[in-house]
Parts: C-alpha cells; structure tokens; sequence
C-alpha cells in the first residue's frame, strides 16, 4: 500500500507544492560541534521559510551540514506535527480511507501516516533541497559573474610606467617596473619587514627605480603586510620630492595563480616565480581587463559561496561573462595579447596565437582585411569577430571603430550623402546627431542598427570603462585592532554578495556593509548602488576581533551599537527599507537578528488532521 500511495503522481506533484510552499528548513548544532562550528553559531537554532531564504543563508547552512556541523530538516510547517497530520490527511483522502471504527480502519490509517513520514517526506526533501540548491548555485553564479564583470571592467590607468610591489614578510617585497606599454624594464627584492628589517635600504632601491625609470604610479598588492609596504612607498615617493608618483593599492587576487602558470612562463621564462606577481600587480593597474583574462576566472575570487557551487557551471559562465567584457571593450589587435585575443568572440587560442605570430613575421595589421591572410582565421570566423577587433593609424579609418566591416556600406552611404568625408566624420558629434537614421537604411540594416553606428561614429573607440582614481586608505588603520566603532574611513568594494558589499578599507580583513545600510533608500539588489572596485566612505558599526568580523554602513548618520555588545534594532539607527532587518551574511558578516522569521502554518482545519489526532489520542 505504501508503494502504491508514494507512487501516486498527483498526490505527490500536490504535497511537493504544498511542502514547497509551506516547509521550514531548521538547523540545530551537532553535539559536541559547537566550538569548531563557531563561525555557524548563528544558526545553531535557526528556522527559516524555505520559499523566502536567501540563496547566501541557504548555501551557509548546506556548507555546515557538509562540515557536519548542523543538522539540517524540513518541517512542514511553524507547528510540524499539525503539519505531519495535514501530510498524512492528504494521503488518507487521496486513498479513500477515514476512520469509521471499522476494525481495518486505524490499521489504514497507520499505512497513510507511515506513507507520509517514511517515503514521501523524505523523499520530498531531498527534492527540494536539491531545488533550492540549484536555484542558490544559479544566484551565487550570476553574483560572480557581475563582481568578475565590475573588475574586469575597472577603470585602466592607462600607458603609465608602474611600478609593482607584492608584499610579503619573510621572504621579501618583490619589485617590478614596467614600461608605458607594460614591458618589464626592472625588477628587485627588498626587505624592509621583520626579520631583516632594511627599511632605509629598501627607501633608496625604490627611489631609485622611480627616478631612473620616471615611474608614475606605484601599485600595491592588497595582502600580507600591504598596509607595511604601502607606508614605506609613501616615505619613498617623499623622497622623491618633486616627481609626482602616485600610490594605489590593487586587489592581488589570482597574482599567486598567474605567476605559476603555463601563460607566464612562456612570457617570462628566465624570471623568478615570485617576480611576475609583482608584474602582473603593476599591469592590472594600467589594464586590468588585458590583464586578469590570463588568470583563471575562479581563480580572481569576488564569488559568494563560490567553492559551494557546480564548478562546471561556475566555470562556463564565467568564460562567457570574460568573453563578454572583452567584446564590450574591444581589442587592438596590434598589441593585444594572445590571451587577450583568444577571449574575443569566434577565436580559439590557437587562432590567437597565430595572429600574434603573424603580427611579429609581417609587421602590424593595417587593415581588418589583412586579418584573413592569418592561418586558420576564415571568412566566418571573421565574421565574428572582426567587429571587437580594433587598428589604430591603419589604412582604414573604420578600423578603429567598433562598425563591423558588413556595415561599411551604411557609412559609405553616409558619406556619399552628406559630402564629408570619413575621417571628417568621425567624431563629430553635433553634425552625426543631425541625421536621420531613416535616411541610410536598406533590407540588411534597419533603424536601430543605423543609429548604433551613428553613435559609434560620434565616439570611434570610446572606452566603456570609467575614469581612473584611487582610494586613499587612513594612516595608522593597518589592523583589525586598530579599528573603533564610529571611525569613518574609505575603502574600494572588493566584493558584492546578494546580502550587502564587502569593502576592503586597508586593514587585511574586509568589513561587510549589509544590504540594509547601502543607502538610505530601500535596495532591493546591492548592485544597483555599488560594484566591484568603486571607491566608497564607510562608518564603522561594530569589530568582533575574534572572529574577524567587521560591520559597516554606507550611511555616515547611523550611530554604533551601545559599548555592552547589545545591537540596536535597526529601526532605532534608521530602517534600510521595509524588511530589511539585519541578517547574517552567509557566515561572512553581521550577526543575525534576535526575531524569528515568519513562517506560514499549513492548514490546520482539515476534518481528516482532526481525525489522526484523535486516533493518536485514543
């Protein structure tokens, strides 16, 4: 009977909706995991509607019970047993069965309870945790994908010497200089921290690469000791006095990963593994987009929850989110890199790196068109890509625009109309917004495309990216201990999770602006406000050295919690919006609130729920 009623499609499709709707997913801490499980303590009694938890909370708490920290079930419903006896009411009806006080009867009964408690709410279970997992991992993914877009996409300080410091402790600062055109002219080891203490030693080697390769900016790993070291450039570029070198401390995420990997040991094979991580912290600074496609996209880490996830999944969206930003900034094909050029839409690696060898055999590329001569690269694979593929000071004026050679007709057409020509054209604005799109259209080309390469013309090669600035980091904040509630700093997002922004303000920890302290108005997604990389002003709410854990708001009015620990509700330091308590950030950020969420009860009034209860009873 129990296989017969589990197996019952409708019965099944009907309890899966209600569970889905109505379940609550609850955690308790395994015995005896208290201590080690202390960074889940916040869930160590936690019930929460599965239909509404977050997909950050949810992946916590699967992690914990991966770690064997919590245990995690499903309850259908606030009150579980009236829930159980709903569940088990359901199965009843669908199999026709009601207690009459027939001897059989209570037998039946007992068959339903057990089809609902042994098979299908288990079964049930899993099914949805495996639905809610999925649904999770899908947000936790798209999270990466547009924290890796907001880095990629991070203001380039363009051709500018840079000099590239990747600090370290015991075994040294690692020193790389590279030229306007991201050469490596020099390269040195320095130890100005413990042991060996050469700080005045390591003054004068940084001041004299300064001045003897005129450097411009000075980038700064963000690990180990990168507070230490960014003083030390500070004095350095005093030293210098008139040069005007600026410091800028960089994310060195995925630096360790290039160093070691196959890509920098064919561009740098005489050069110690521990030096290119200083270049490629010196190049991300003039063009982190050429840059970071060379490392490993899961490697770059803004993801939230990102080892909890498909990594098939994670790593074919992420290869499209690369290849996308490639393509919205376009590559010049003339200097770009074989890494660079395998990430433009329709070209393999092998296709890139013979356009690299044909480029260094034969010179520049003057034209788009010449791009067919190279190995392996077909009219269809030109179709696809010769529209991101940019030529500068070519034969072709188009080339260095984003209009696809199919398209150079529609400008023709322009031309021949207006009596300009092209290179007139380009970049006049105010004659450009005077045409009429209608005017230049035929059966390939409509409206909107006409109007996309009027706009193209206006701006050939415009760069999507913003405009370069640095943070400024506070002097004598390089510890989590040195932080106070109240302080007011600034800081570079570093990380943007579907909970609040985690923001990197120089101290080697970053501290976690929840979602509900973004702004003074409501934020529904985190992004709408704040991105990877932008420069924000924080206050610092509370410090929890133990478990380094550091809140903060964007809302320079709110006020920290009282000095006892106890947090104010978020309604007495001003509500982000309507529901927007503070929440735990997956493990990551602020304590949860005290008040438990609001749960649907199932329906409790069923006359069958009433029956098993009395069944119970007697």
């Amino acid at each position: 009977l129990m296989e017969r009623w589990g197996e019952d499609a409708a019965l099944v499709g009907e309890l899966r909706s209600w569970l889905s709707d109505n379940g609550v997913i609850r955690a308790r801490v395994a015995e005896g995991k208290e201590e080690a499980g202390a960074k889940y303590r916040d869930y160590f009694d936690h019930a929460e509607t599965l239909a509404k938890i977050p997909s950050h909370r949810l992946l916590a708490l699967f992690r914990a019970r991966r770690e064997e920290i919590l245990y995690l079930d499903l309850d259908p419903g606030s009150d579980a047993e009236a829930g159980h006896q709903y569940a088990e009411g359901r199965v009843a009806r669908n199999a026709g069965i009601s207690n009459e006080g027939r001897p059989a009867d209570r037998w039946l009964l007992d068959a339903c309870r057990l089809t609902w408690r042994a098979k299908l709410h288990m079964h049930l279970l899993l099914d949805l945790f495996n639905q809610a997992r999925e649904k999770a991992e899908a947000e936790a993914i798209a999270v990466f994908g547009d924290n890796l877009k907001d880095l990629m996409l991070a203001a380039p300080a363009g051709p500018r010497v840079v000099l590239g410091l990747d600090p370290g402790i015991r075994t040294g600062c690692k020193i790389a200089v590279v030229d306007a055109t991201g050469k490596l002219v020099a390269t040195e080891t320095i130890y100005p921290h413990e042991p060996k203490r050469q700080w005045d030693q390591s003054l004068q080697t940084i001041k004299k690469l300064c001045m003897q390769h005129n450097v411009e900016l000075i980038a700064i790993g963000n690990g180990t000791a990168s507070r230490e070291t960014d003083k030390l450039a500070g004095e350095a570029i005093a030293l210098c006095g008139a040069a005007k070198v600026q410091k800028v401390v960089v994310s060195e995420a995925g630096a360790s990963v290039y160093s070691a990997s196959e890509f920098a040991a064919k561009e740098f094979p005489n050069l110690d593994v521990s030096l290119r991580g200083a270049v490629s912290i010196a190049r991300r600074l003039q063009d982190p987009l050429a840059e970071l496609v060379k490392i490993e996209p899961k490697a770059i880490g803004v993801g939230q929850y990102q080892h909890d996830v498909d990594q098939y999944r994670l790593a074919k969206a992420l290869e499209a989110r690369v290849e996308d930003c490639v393509n919205a900034v376009g590559v010049y094909v003339n200097t770009a890199s074989a890494a660079l050029l395998s990430r433009v839409s329709g070209l393999s690696g092998t296709v890139a790196e013979n356009i690299v060898r044909h480029r260094d055999d034969n010179g520049p590329f003057k034209r788009r068109k010449d791009l067919l001569k190279v190995p392996r690269l077909g009219e269809k694979t030109f179709e696809q890509c010769a529209g991101f593929l940019r030529i500068a000071d070519g034969e072709e004026p188009l080339d260095v625009s984003a209009v696809h050679p199919e398209a150079y007709p529609v400008v023709e057409r322009i031309v021949s109309s207006t009596g300009k020509p092209i290179k007139a054209l380009l970049g006049d604005g105010s004659f450009l917004r005077g045409l009429k799109p209608e005017m230049f259209t035929d059966d390939q080309f409509g409206v909107p495309t006409v109007r996309d390469i009027l706009k193209e013309l206006e701006k050939p090669g415009r760069d999507p990216r913003p405009e370069f600035k640095a943070a400024q980091f506070a002097e004598g904040i390089e510890d989590i201990k040195h932080l106070k509630p109240g302080m007011v700093l600034e800081g570079v997002v570093s990380n943007v999770a579907a909970f609040g922004a985690f923001v990197d303000i120089g101290v080697h920890q970053d501290g976690l602006v929840h979602i509900s302290a973004l702004s003074e108005t409501f934020v529904k997604d985190p992004r709408d406000v704040v991105k990877a990389g932008d420069i924000v002003k924080v206050k610092v709410l509370e410090v929890d050295v133990a478990r380094k854990r550091i809140a903060l708001t964007c809302r320079l009015s709110d006020t920290p919690p009282a000095a006892d620990g106890a947090a104010q509700p978020r309604e007495a330091r001003g509500s982000g919006g309507p529901g927007q308590g503070r929440r735990d950030g997956g493990g990551r950020g602020q304590a949860q609130a005290n008040s438990k969420p609001r749960i649907t009860a199932p329906p409790a009034d069923n006359a069958l729920a009433a029956a098993f209860a009395r069944a119970k009873r007697s």
